[in-house]
């Protein structure tokens, strides 16, 4: 067995960004910038009101002065007529000023009376002016290395881009192993129990960005397996649930190897999820995960995830976050254990429970939880009050 960290250094060799394809702004919604954007203009363009006011030159800016208005200036439609000093324009939010040098003074600031206002006694210092390029200039690049947010297209949109150069989507063929499955749906016979592990995984790759090909579910047969195999071709990784492990109708390893798998590692020392298997398959990175759901979902967590987010060019590593253990935990042994646990609010730091059982077949238990425990290998019993690690879900 290999430790987690080690595994995952393994199965991120294993895959490497892919090629770059060009889509519309409108289409970038969760994908990955393969090169930076530029903005094709300045914003804002010109120098522009911050606030709905009046306009006037620097020099007439005078406690109690009194100014004529020489017209008017909207978003969209500014005031080109000649000014001279003593003048105001009435301006608006997001109007163009007509001149350099100029403040805003508000308009509840002032007094109007016909085509005259008069300013207070006492001015603010503020001039309520955006100038211009405040946010970025023409030629300023922007490269999130992260999916791309609402927020982050709102930028490339006012930079005046329209396409994208992104990373391809992964495509992740799916497939589910065992006699015993059969699909949500369908009423299950004695000794049958729903493929659960085909969701989950499906939904954890389609999140971190994926394209996924749900195949049949691959029955406990050689054949069953090839045909299942031959259905991946084309993917980008292939991710199997079940089979991985020793027993006489665990042939997952054994097919994969006699249709070219290179495997890179074999068993790790974690729980739950110690039979996961990787390595390379003709064109395709090949992940086997555990059949038990809980170990299935905690495995493409920890490195599912980050395979599909280096494959779209990003890094996405699990980050620990810290929390107060809030009970006496026992010892974990040679393994490390990631433990469904729930968070409570806290001083400094948040508490954190391990739920009530860990059984790796229990997904209720997994649906419910806020977070893994990360409990080291070989790590002693610990006490209520100490600072420990984990993942949010």
């Amino acid at each position: 067995m290999i430790p987690v960290a080690e595994a995952l250094d393994k199965v991120l060799a294993l895959v490497a960004p892919l090629p770059a394809e060009t889509v519309p702004l409108r289409a970038g919604l969760g994908r990955v910038l393969a090169a930076p954007v530029r903005a094709t203009l300045t914003q804002p363009p010109f120098d522009a009101s911050a606030m709905d006011g009046y306009w006037l030159a620097a020099a007439d800016h005078r406690p109690g002065a009194r100014l004529r208005v020489a017209g008017e200036a909207a978003a969209g439609r500014g005031y080109a007529g000649p000014l001279a000093p003593g003048q105001a324009v009435r301006i608006f939010t997001g109007a163009p000023c007509p001149a350099p040098g100029g403040v805003v003074v508000l308009q509840e600031d002032v007094t109007r009376e016909g085509d005259t206002i008069t300013l207070p006694a006492v001015l603010s210092q503020a001039g309520n002016i955006r100038p211009r390029g405040q946010d970025f200039a023409e030629g300023m690049e922007y490269f999130p290395r992260a999916p791309l947010t609402a927020r982050d297209l709102g930028l490339i949109a006012a930079m005046n881009v329209a396409t994208l150069s992104v990373h391809r989507r992964p495509v992740v063929a799916l497939i589910a192993t065992g006699d015993e499955l059969v699909m949500p749906g369908e009423v299950p016979g004695p000794d049958q129990i729903l493929s659960s592990n085909s969701f989950v995984l499906a939904a954890l790759a389609e999140e971190a960005g994926a394209e996924v090909r749900m195949l049949p579910i691959a029955r406990d047969t050689e054949d069953s397996l090839r045909f299942a195999f031959s259905l991946a071709e084309g993917a980008d990784l292939v991710v199997t649930a079940g089979g991985a492990s020793v027993g006489e109708h665990d042939l997952v390893g054994a097919v994969a190897a006699d249709l070219g798998l290179e495997r890179a590692f074999w068993k790790i020392a974690m729980r739950p999820g110690k039979p996961l298997m990787a390595g390379r398959m003709g064109a395709a990175a090949l992940l086997g995960l555990p059949g038990n759901p809980v170990s299935a979902t905690v495995c493409a967590l920890l490195f599912l995830r980050p395979m599909l987010a280096k494959m779209q060019g990003f890094d996405a590593r699990p980050v620990p976050a810290r929390a107060v253990l809030g009970a006496d935990v026992g010892p974990t042994g040679p393994r490390t254990h990631y433990m469904r646990a729930r968070l409570l609010p806290g001083d400094s730091l948040p508490r954190i429970l391990p739920v009530e059982s860990q059984d790796s077949a229990r997904m209720r238990l997994l649906a419910e939880a806020d977070a893994l425990l990360i409990r080291p290998m070989n790590d002693g019993p610990r006490k209520a009050g100490d600072v420990v690690e984990f993942l949010p879900l």
